[in-house]
């Protein structure tokens, strides 16, 4: 398998698997992705999910493709320490009010999920992965 290749399933697969955190959380134990901002309350479904796990995907693809062919030295390892600083910040809208624990816990999961996926999906070596790795 190419790099390409691998790095399009690893995108898919980290769209998906926020998605299957989502069904289990919210349509089947019943923890609505409810986010409350005064007045205003934000419903998550499955499509927003969705978006934004697709949205980093392609942000961390891009970035890392950006960083090989620069040939920026320990491109992969620069990458995986931008993608863990990354998730920790995207963690700070969980520690705010407007949300219940269930919905925390969800979001958690849903981002782990997704960096659970693209961390070793984008950022790991693939068999013969010289030169060619940079065209992926």
């Amino acid at each position: 398998m190419s790099a390409r290749q691998r790095r399009l399933t690893a995108t898919a697969l980290a769209v998906l698997a926020p998605v299957l955190v989502w069904l289990v959380t919210d349509p089947l134990l019943g923890h609505r992705l409810r986010i409350t901002d005064g007045e205003q309350t934000l419903d998550i479904g499955a499509a927003p999910v969705a978006v934004v796990a697709l949205l980093a995907s392609l942000l961390g693809w891009g970035l890392l493709t950006a960083l090989e062919r620069f040939r920026v030295p320990h491109a992969r390892a620069v990458w995986t320490g931008v993608v863990g600083a990354v998730l920790a910040v995207s963690f700070l809208p969980l520690t705010g009010d407007g949300m219940n624990g269930g919905a925390r816990v969800s979001l958690a999961l849903m981002h782990l999920a997704v960096a659970a996926v693209l961390i070793p999906g984008l950022g790991g070596g693939s068999r013969g992965a010289g030169a060619g790795a940079a065209t992926g």
